[in-house]
């Protein structure tokens, strides 16, 4: 079986979530796609989030019906800094003989060798980047880099920071999330403030 990890903090999730991760799937031919919220990211431990669970349970309504996408709690279960290869080694544990894909856009290509153990995570998983708008490939010297594959995806400008500040700002974020996680956000009121 061909299993997809798609970690972030997803604070919030949002469509763009779903379409990349979707268009990952069927170009990868993988069976499901696992959605695993960070505790805390190992580069975003200064940023504002939202509380672990809420961010978990958003992910859940996120991808509610969708029988190839599945929301682990792993990271948020182990609390502390989320780093890819505990996960990648627990997972492995569990995937025992199936094919693991860790999916990570563009924008962490830049920084995956200040990532911790990238050699091991490689040896892991098969990493896919995932194109992003703005973010351009160079492989250069790095080995480790010229083993990854490419996943072209649409390009699509939604961000959580932007649902975020749209929030703050009182406006909508209809159609940038799923409808389960807007009603979500305003009973919960998050990133009001």
């Amino acid at each position: 079986m061909n299993v997809g990890i798609f970690g972030g903090t997803f604070n919030p999730p949002h469509v763009g979530h779903l379409i990349v991760a979707e268009r990952a799937r069927e170009d990868l031919g993988l069976h499901k796609v696992l959605f695993v919220p960070s505790f805390i990211s190992p580069h975003k431990q200064h940023e504002e989030l939202a509380a672990p669970r809420l961010r978990l349970e958003m992910v859940g309504l996120a991808l509610r019906g969708q029988e190839l996408f599945e929301t682990s709690s792993l990271e948020i279960d182990r609390g502390g800094v989320s780093y890819t290869v505990d996960t990648l080694e627990h997972l492995r544990h569990v995937y025992t003989g199936d094919n693991l894909f860790l999916l990570i856009g563009m924008d962490n290509l830049a920084e995956f060798s200040t990532w911790r153990c990238p050699e091991r995570i490689a040896e892991l998983a098969r990493v896919v980047v995932m194109t992003r708008p703005g973010f351009h490939f160079d492989a250069g010297n790095n080995d480790l880099r010229q083993s990854f594959a490419f996943c072209q995806v649409p390009e699509i400008g939604i961000s959580s920071r932007g649902i975020r500040e749209r929030v703050k700002d009182g406006k909508s974020i209809r159609f940038l999330v799923p409808p389960a996680v807007e009603s979500f956000i305003s009973q919960q009121r998050l990133y009001r403030v």
